[in-house]
Parts: C-alpha cells; structure tokens; sequence
C-alpha cells in the first residue's frame, strides 16, 4: 500500500513539474530563487541518494535522501538571494534598502602594459535620479 501512495504521489510530481509554462519578461527575482532552490534540492537529493553506496544497509539510511534535499534546497534558496541582490543599497522612489552586495569576477586588459588583469567587483550603490 506504501509503495502505491509512493509511486502516485512520484508519477504526480513529474507530471506537475514537466508541465510548459509560457514565460514573461520582467522581475524574475522570485523565480531565479525559486529555481535555483528546486535545483539545490535535486542536487542535495542526488549527493544524499550517491551516499547509500557507503553504508552498510542502505535500507536503514534512506533518510539520507531527505537530509540532503533538505540542506540543497535551503543552499540554493540563499544562493539565489544573494545572486538577486544587486548592490549594498538600492533607492527606489525615495526608499532606501540593504542587501548583501554580489561580488563578481571581471577581465580586464591593459593596452599600456599589454597583461590581462583578473579583478573583483561588487555593487555598492545603485539608484534612480
């Protein structure tokens, strides 16, 4: 019966998330958060699920699994704050708000001395005037 409630509650999993949805331009904040959460969660279930390999009896540690979907989601939940944050304070219409800033690798060439310099940036203040 276990195995039943499994197999439908797996088949109605796949079939919601293989659904096409049409996108729209605009703010994807949300959505980039959304996603990259739902991927750290795959990916948290797959390194969890890849630990059974280790254990003595995989069928006592299948929580595993959980665990590491668990921890995945929540990793890729902050991953995908920090990478909407743009900048250390953003003004919008007057209001003032802080966030943590991304940090960013950026190339840059130097036509004086001919060498390619591998350089860090962040945001710190971004606004409208």
């Amino acid at each position: 019966m276990k195995s039943t409630a499994r197999l439908v509650s797996l088949i109605t999993c796949c079939a919601v998330l293989a659904t096409a949805v049409p996108a729209f331009a605009g703010d994807s904040a949300f959505l980039d958060m959304f996603e990259d959460a739902c991927y750290g969660g795959a990916a948290g279930a797959l390194v969890g699920a890849a630990l059974l390999a280790f254990a003595k009896k995989p069928a006592d540690h299948l929580d595993d699994m959980g665990y590491g979907a668990a921890s995945g989601v929540l990793v890729g939940a902050v991953y995908g704050v920090a990478k909407s944050a743009k900048s250390l304070a953003q003004t919008d219409k007057g209001v003032v708000r802080f966030a943590m800033p991304t940090v960013y690798p950026d190339v840059s060439d130097s036509l004086s001395s001919r060498q390619t310099y591998i350089t860090w940036r962040a945001s710190l203040l971004r606004g409208t005037f």
